[in-house]
């Protein structure tokens, strides 16, 4: 032992000390308040100590309950080396079983010292303070350790300075560990639903495929059963009743037919995700650089592949303009809608072109004027302006329907949203007024916008006559008892959504 550690140090060195040790402190709150990463914030804590207490290397042990052991992943001197042992071996098992402080000037000679972690480091320790530190709560958190002080031993002050050390640092240490277990605990409840949620979709994706035969098959038997009663029954009271099977069978084919459309939007939705995935990886130089020659190649047909599930090959892009796209789509609406006596308004510039893929522009515009069509009353008009602006195109479809109320825009572009109270619908045939659906063409949009960088927006006016959602429409100017005309119902509500297109020299990367 060192006869001369209890000697009182000189006064004015003693006070630059004590000075310096608590700016230490200081420093180490805004050091480490900022950050909860329990990792790098550990590093930190260690690197501050050993730079006040002038030691060779310090450690930082935490008390692993689950298996009883302290490890550490922070041994200054060592790299990033993680440290594993019994909660009751060495010095620092002592320190945490115990609860005392342990300061040795010569630690070989010490039997509780750890010789088979010396032996694996080929570290030699010969001085040493090790001192446990505590939750709030009073729980052990861990052990702290520092090794051959420059100089000399450890003193007095050393130990009143690491308690005081390790206080502050045992608040950080203990919040960092309980918000990496609650991460931790939110990624296995994600991983989890995600699993539950694959299952589900294998098992209803089977359903629906496994349910189109049988339907198929159940309707044609009653299409032939009616023709043979036709023929053999003067009677026509079976009528209503196969009438009735007819139509639920037919709306179980439609069920059917949403269903695997949901599906097919939810795979898009995933090979979407994981294709932003891999491009936010594409962006970790630490990680990416690291990938060999092979892996590149087959990461980017892997990425390609995904692409190419999501919108097309790469060789669909090309010079496409934009109006004759409008005036098809606007002509299919039409024929669809043609006892609908809805009017049609095209305005912009004939000659905008863009570098797309053609598919995607026609599903996007034939998206946007379906659903202006099934939310504009009879009678009423539908305009589409195309105009550029700032390297964009823009294309608003701009409808003078009933409107969307505040709450239902906020999930306007989630899918499976209905547009209104689903036994409020007036039709469910495609181009209806209020024909609704679940959303999908809306999502798809959306799932687009990402994938190929064009923005996508709405306005609405919701129509004050019929402010929410449970009250209803008559579907038709002339049978609305507060509009009488088109430009009455114009200025009652409508929406527009806007589409704002890049204009590109290329093809956009990963399509």
């Amino acid at each position: 032992m060192n006869p001369n550690r209890d000697r009182p140090p000189d006064a004015a060195g003693s006070g630059h000390n004590q000075d310096r040790k608590l700016r230490s402190l200081l420093q180490l709150g805004q050091l480490i308040g900022l950050d909860l990463q329990l990792d790098e914030m550990l590093l930190q804590i260690a690197r501050k100590a050993t730079e006040v207490m002038e030691a060779d290397r310090f450690s930082i042990f935490l008390h692993d309950v689950a298996k009883d052991e302290l490890f550490t992943t922070v041994a200054l001197g060592m790299g990033r080396q993680e440290i594993r042992m019994a909660a009751d071996s060495g010095i620092a098992g002592y320190c945490l079983k115990t609860g005392q402080t342990v300061s040795l000037d010569d630690a070989h000679a010490d039997p509780r010292l750890n010789r088979e972690a010396e032996a694996q480091t080929g570290y030699r320790t010969k001085t040493l303070l090790s001192m446990p530190f505590y939750s709030r709560a009073g729980r052990p958190l861990g052990v702290v350790q520092a090794l051959n002080k420059m100089g000399g031993a450890f003193t007095e002050e050393d130990r009143v300075f690491l308690r005081m050390f390790n206080n502050h640092a045992a608040v950080f240490i203990e919040m960092a560990q309980l918000q990496k277990a609650r991460i931790e605990a939110l990624e296995r409840s994600r991983s989890e639903l995600e699993r539950l949620n694959r299952a589900k979709t294998k098992a209803m994706n089977h359903v629906s495929h496994e349910l189109k035969t049988p339907l198929a098959v159940i309707q044609g038997n009653v299409r032939l059963l009616k023709h043979r009663f036709e023929a053999l029954l003067a009677d026509g009271d079976w009528r209503e009743c196969v009438d009735s099977v007819e139509r639920h069978l037919k709306r179980l084919a439609e069920i059917q037919r949403e269903t695997r459309q949901i599906f097919r939007v939810a795979e898009e939705l995933e090979a979407s995700s994981l294709v932003r995935e891999m491009e936010r990886f594409e962006q970790s130089e630490e990680h990416f650089s690291e990938m060999t020659g092979d892996l590149h190649v087959h990461w980017n047909a892997v990425k390609g592949w995904l692409s190419t599930c999501l919108s097309g090959a790469e060789q669909d892009f090309g010079s496409v303009r934009l109006y004759p796209v409008v005036e098809r789509a606007v002509k299919n609406a039409e024929a669809s809608a043609l006892h609908r006596n809805i009017g049609f308004e095209i305005q912009g510039d004939h000659a905008l072109t863009l570098l797309m893929n053609a598919r995607i522009i026609r599903e996007v515009l034939d998206g946007l004027i379906k659903n202006a069509v099934e939310n504009t009353p009879d009678g009423g008009r539908i305009e589409i302006v195309l105009a550029e602006k700032e390297r964009k195109v823009y294309t608003r479809v701009r409808d003078y329907g009933i409107g969307i109320t505040e709450e239902d825009r906020l999930s306007l572009f989630d899918g499976l949203t209905p547009a209104r109270e689903t036994e409020l619908y007036a039709s469910k045939r495609p181009y209806e007024f209020g024909a609704g659906g679940k959303g999908l063409d809306l999502l798809r949009l959306k799932l687009y916008a990402e994938r190929f960088g064009f923005a996508l927006s709405v306005e609405s006016a919701r129509c004050g006559y019929i402010p929410s959602d449970r009250e209803q429409c008559p579907g038709n100017i002339l049978a609305c008892g507060h509009c009488r005309t088109v430009d009455d119902c114009a200025a009652s509500g409508g929406s527009t959504f806007t589409v704002a297109f890049p204009i590109l020299s290329e093809p956009q990367k990963g399509a």
